[in-house]
């Protein structure tokens, strides 16, 4: 089970501003391979950019503080961002966090297409991300 950082989520009230200034001051591509398809319809509808520095991806999100609720998950990815690992085996790594005790929220791929997504809290309460892109 192997985990690379794949893209960091800023939540924002402002996608465009942020957008802006990851493009312009800090020199961001918003020429982003592998993007991800949102499946607006089914929890999170709100407005996404993309930029990132060639290796790592940035998703600037509107902030959404009902998005745990409106897709009955426990964990809501949107509401302070989070930090995303991408994974080739997440079954394996769901069976790691249950060993340790560690709950966490299976969006499957309720947020995005293709992609099995669940999230988790560190200990201070950050929002982790780990997921696999489906074959």
């Amino acid at each position: 089970m192997k985990l690379t950082l794949h893209h960091i989520n800023l939540s924002t009230s402002d996608v465009e501003q942020m957008d802006n200034f990851y493009q312009h001051i800090l020199g961001l591509d918003d020429k982003v391979e592998g993007l991800p398809t949102l499946e607006k319809n089914k929890g999170y509808a709100g407005d996404v950019a993309f930029v990132s520095d060639g290796a790592i991806q940035m998703h600037l999100a509107q902030k959404d503080i009902h998005a745990g609720f409106n897709a009955q998950q426990f964990v809501n990815p949107v509401s302070r961002g989070h930090i995303a690992f991408r994974t080739d085996d997440i079954a394996s790594f769901k069976q790691h966090l249950t060993a340790n005790n560690i709950p966490f929220a299976d969006w499957g791929n309720q947020a995005v297409a293709g992609w099995q997504q669940i999230f988790f809290y560190d200990p201070d309460g950050n929002v982790i991300e780990v997921h696999q892109v489906d074959e």
